[in-house]
């Protein structure tokens, strides 16, 4: 499947899969299309075990957490007196930049969401249609080999 991909987007390819997915080395090495050892060495050098537990937070996750504390500069500036309940300029600036990352977030759409997408689907459809399952996982791993181009 990943023939005529480089080795660089192999690789990135290969530690999307390995950080996301719950795949085994030797299911993303089939996928990516590079020998087991190939992938074992890259995860080695490049500590993708470490990275594998820092990715925890979820894009959504990520934006939940923005949007908490949006809330909470709201919430303080709501327990003002009557007259107070204005944004300081520390408060303002810092909603202002929280707005911005809302709203660069919500619109991205990379890889890693398109993979996050791609698995949830695979997984709800493997409960009903395994055959099914497997054609769909084939075109996935199509799509994303072309957005990695």
């Amino acid at each position: 499947m990943g023939a005529d991909l480089s080795i660089k987007q192999k690789k990135d390819w290969a530690k999307m899969l390995y950080l996301k997915e719950h795949l085994t080395q030797a299911e993303v090495a089939e996928r990516v299309g590079v020998s087991k050892q190939t992938l074992c060495k890259w995860v080695k050098i490049e500590k993708w075990e470490e990275l594998k537990t820092s990715v925890s937070l979820t894009r959504e996750e990520q934006l939940a957490n923005l949007y908490r504390q949006v809330a909470e500069i709201n919430k303080a500036i709501a327990g003002r007196k009557d007259g107070e309940r204005f944004a300081t300029s520390k408060e303002a600036d810092t909603i202002n930049k929280l707005a911005s990352t809302i709203e660069k977030m919500e619109k991205e759409t990379g890889i890693s969401d398109i993979i996050s997408v791609s698995k949830g689907l695979l997984d709800w459809l493997r409960k009903t249609d395994v055959e099914k399952a497997k054609e769909l996982s084939y075109y996935f791993d199509a799509y994303i080999k072309e957005r990695l181009k």
